[in-house]
């Protein structure tokens, strides 16, 4: 079993849609035995809380379903219980590694690395364009799946 973390800060609007995004990559590959996928937040501020309304009406408008999901917040032992772990942007994975005390193992990357960027998953709560973001998680999940896969 593969389990992945996606990390951003408040666990409603990027790391919820990198977890169903790539569920349903995984599904649609026959792959869904194979891995347990979740995201967490780096931040207490929304504990609780469901997805963003706009990663729900992106991910209901690509025909990606939405499981039940309140954001929660990543602890220390999350780094045992995960192979990977991904944050959206560098302030998260700073935090991240805050958070678990450091990465011996290197499970912990940025998504769009799997795509050969370094660039940072825009933040949809700030710049209200969930496109765009979509389409840079879309990227990295397909790129980390791939990745995965050759392994």
């Amino acid at each position: 079993m593969i389990k992945i973390l996606f990390v951003c800060h408040g666990n409603i609007c990027r790391s919820p849609m990198a977890e169903f995004v790539m569920k349903d990559l995984v599904r649609k590959n026959g792959y869904q035995d194979n891995f347990l996928i979740e995201s967490k937040a780096t931040s207490t501020e929304e504990l609780g809380n469901t997805p963003h309304y706009g990663t729900k009406n992106k991910l209901h408008n690509e025909g990606i379903p939405i499981e039940s999901h309140q954001a929660s917040q990543m602890n220390q032992s999350d780094y045992d219980n995960y192979d990977y772990i991904i944050g959206m942007d560098k302030w998260n994975y700073k935090n991240i590694l805050r958070i678990t005390g450091g990465d011996p193992e290197n499970k912990v990357s940025l998504l769009l690395s799997f795509a050969g960027s370094s660039r940072d998953i825009a933040d949809p709560w700030y710049t209200g364009n969930f496109d765009i973001t979509y389409e840079d998680i879309r990227e990295g999940c397909e790129a980390l799946l791939n990745n995965i896969i050759l392994e």
